[in-house]
Formats: structure tokens, sequence, C-alpha cells
């Protein structure tokens, strides 16, 4: 059994300038940060990464800066997500050429939804156009669709589609994968950050935690311990990334409190894309106080 796809896999953010492109040098900055304190992927352009708050040219810019600074060193997920069908193909060819060689698909968006027929007939026709890796992306809030168990376990009868991320923050469903897909290829991905413990304690493959960039060791660890089955320990790291998802509330925006918060690594700004509302000054002491405490705890982590 092989699969690609595990381990704390973090939706990095965009970092960009004045005139909201991305800023090279600091994504860069961002991809060997990742990868040298131990994360096992990454994914770019998820919506973490403001990936359709950027222009078209410039989320691909932001893909191929990533493929290229990663060089292969882990695997990357990009995301394709888009409102139609033929619009995720195109994005998927520009992926190919990019050197991609996973592409992250949502039900389509801004569309009312008829069927779950609708989605799996999204995915069976973006798989005949490509031999790449397709990640299902269930993320109701932002697509206005939920991705039933059943709907998934027909989808994952495509040959090319490899797993699966869930952001729907239901635990049952998600059990349900976890028990359907257990002892085959299929990679199942907790996408709710705060359920990354006992998603791993029950057989999940990994996680996509937004703040992993700035505070690597709990998320890296409770992969570890969760795999091998350790219960206190993962729940010990469980307590500290409970702490970590606290920061989202202390901006209006969590793309802006994440970004701000890590900003604090000193290479990148805390810029976000018009028209999100930006951190408040006294947001940012929050979120600086939150930090220093979170520090303090991690530092006595085993």
């Amino acid at each position: 059994m092989s699969k690609k796809y595990i381990g704390s896999i973090p939706p990095i953010i965009t970092p960009i300038d004045e005139k909201e492109n991305v800023d090279e040098e600091a994504l860069r900055q961002l991809v060997d940060r990742c990868i040298d304190t131990g994360q096992h992927g990454l994914f770019v352009a998820g919506s973490n990464g403001e990936c359709l708050a950027l222009t078209q040219k410039e989320r691909d810019r932001a893909i191929s800066i990533v493929l290229d600074q990663t060089n292969g060193r882990v695997p990357v997920m990009s995301g394709v997500m888009d409102a139609s069908t033929r619009r995720v193909i195109d994005n998927i060819k520009a992926l190919e050429q990019m050197g991609g060689t996973c592409a992250v698909i949502t039900p389509v968006f801004y569309a009312r939804h008829a069927t779950q027929d609708e989605t799996v007939r999204h995915f069976e026709e973006i798989a005949r156009h490509t031999d790449m890796d397709l990640m299902i992306y269930n993320i109701p809030p932002f697509t206005g669709q939920t991705i039933k168990p059943k709907t998934i376990f027909r989808i994952a009868e495509i040959d090319n589609v490899v797993g699966y991320k869930d952001t729907t923050s239901s635990f049952i469903d998600f059990q349900s994968c976890v028990e359907h897909f257990k002892g085959t290829d299929f990679a199942l991905l907790q996408g709710s950050t705060l359920l990354s413990a006992a998603s791993m304690l029950i057989g999940a493959d990994g996680f996509i935690p937004s703040m992993a960039p700035l505070f690597p060791e709990p998320f890296v660890k409770c992969y570890e311990y969760g795999r091998a089955g350790d219960i206190e320990r993962t729940m010990k790291c469980h307590a500290l990334i409970e702490e970590i998802c606290g920061i989202f509330p202390l901006a209006k925006s969590q793309t802006a409190s994440t970004k701000f918060a890590i900003s604090r690594l000193g290479f990148l700004n805390k810029r976000v894309c018009q028209p999100t509302e930006p951190t408040t000054p006294e947001q940012e002491a929050a979120i600086i106080a939150a930090i220093e405490t979170i520090e303090e705890k991690i530092a006595a982590l085993d």
C-alpha cells in the first residue's frame, strides 16, 4: 500500500505585494520554511491561499513558484477549483504545463446544485482529460453543496482520484469514509483543523493545518503520535492545536488573522486581497500575545 498524500500538509497563504501580485521571494521562503520544519507536503492555491481573490494569472504564478521551489522534495497539491467543469479542465491543462501532479477539485460553485450526480459527472469528465492525480475537496460553505459519503465512494472509483480532503466538520461522515477506505491506497485528509487529532486516531492519513508554517511542531507530532496510536501524546498535541485555532477569530477575517500571524516569521507581509477586512492594531496585539503563550507551551511539548 502506497499513499503519496499523508501527514501535515499546510494550505499555504499567498504573500502578495501592494498591487496584489504574488511576492515571489516571500513565497519561496515560505515553501522552504514548511519543508525545513518537517511538513509532509504542501497545498497551494486553496481557500487559505486566497486562490479566487487572485487573478488567474497570479494564481497560476503562485502554483508555478511553489512547484519550482519545492522541486520534488515533498508532494504538492494544487487548487484548480472553478465555477464549471470546462474551467477546471482548463486550469488542469495549465497545471500540467507547470509540471504539477495533483489537482484539488471541489464541486462547481456559484451554481444552484440540483443533485449529487452532477458532481460525480464533474469528476468523470475531468478525469477523461487528464492522467493527473485528482483530490476531492469537500468544503460546503464555499460551494453550496455537501458531498455525501456515498458520493465520495462513487467518485473514488475513478482511476486517478487518489484522495479526499474533508472540510465539512462532520466527523460522523468522515468516520464513514475511514471505514469504507480502510486497507486501500485512497488518502483521507482532515481539513477541519480541530478534528485533526481525533481523525488521526481513527485512521486518517493526515490533515491540512493553515497555521503549521508558524507552529510546525504540534502538527508534525500530532501526525506521528496519531499514526502510532499514542492517545495521550496525540491529545496533548490537540490541546495545543485548539489554542492555535483560537487565533483565527481574533480578527474579523480568518484569512487576515492567519496572514498576520504567519507574517511574524519576518519574511512576508500581512497584506490580504481586497475587500477582505485587514487586522487592526488591537487585533494584532491580541494575536501576538496568543502566539507568545503558545510558543511557551510548545517549548514544553515532549
